[in-house]
């Protein structure tokens, strides 16, 4: 299904009860940012012998939300609201040998925003995505918690969650999570960022329907967290 006519025809199942609508912002430009977290089934942060023993192997699966501190997508205004991609890859994600894709995906959107907002996070996850969401396959509406330690990103202790469907925490990398002592940012983040920092995954699940698969992964070195801003 084309991204376009996933957002309508999902949404338009999904939200036909809502008829209440804000009023239109007067700037129709682009102008958000906020906080990003991502967790991924293959490591980001390590050596190339355990990064070559994963390709293909794992990482094809994947999940990334937005938290939006301020700003609008398409005049609308997104304050405090989140929205979360989740990623069933053929191949490992970020790996520049092979190409990810088909890619199948399920968007989830934040339960207490309006039609108008939830179409706009919508669009706007699929712009960040850079084609990672291009064939969606399911749309969600669930409460979505997204917590920053002391709103540090620089602690690298946050957490996602997205009702019971998906979730992710995470913290900062010590020492004791270098193994071969050689380890670096192996893959960079799946969406562009401002500034992102690769963590250790205490947490990452989906336990949702559409990506014939579900998943629940930790004590990987496998998540990002860090800020975005789109201004178009």
């Amino acid at each position: 299904m084309k991204p376009l006519a996933a957002l309508i025809a999902v949404s338009a199942g999904l939200y036909a009860a809502d008829a209440t609508l804000p009023d239109k912002a007067l700037d129709l430009k682009s102008s958000i940012r906020g906080n990003y977290i991502e967790a991924r089934t293959a490591d980001v942060y390590t050596g190339p012998c355990f990064a070559m023993s994963e390709i293909n192997l794992t990482g094809d699966l994947g999940i990334f939300g937005w938290q939006v501190e301020h700003g609008s997508f398409d005049g609308v205004r997104l304050d405090g609201l989140s929205v979360v991609g989740v990623l069933h890859a053929s191949a490992t994600l970020g790996d520049t040998t092979t190409t990810a894709y088909p890619v199948k995906s399920v968007i989830i959107v934040d339960q207490k925003a309006t039609l108008e907002q939830r179409l706009a996070l919508q669009k706007f996850a699929v712009r960040m995505a850079g084609g990672l969401l291009n064939d969606v396959v399911s749309v969600v509406a669930q409460p979505i918690a997204f917590e920053v330690e002391n709103n540090n990103i620089h602690s690298r202790n946050a957490s996602l969650t997205a009702g019971t469907v998906a979730a992710i925490k995470t913290r900062a990398l010590t020492t004791g999570d270098q193994i071969c002592h050689n380890e670096t940012t192996w893959y960079p983040p799946l969406t562009e960022v401002d500034h992102a920092m690769p963590a250790y995954t205490e947490t990452n699940l989906f336990h949702g329907e559409g990506l014939n698969t579900t998943w629940n992964y930790s004590g990987k070195r496998g998540s990002f967290v860090g800020t975005f801003h789109l201004d178009e």
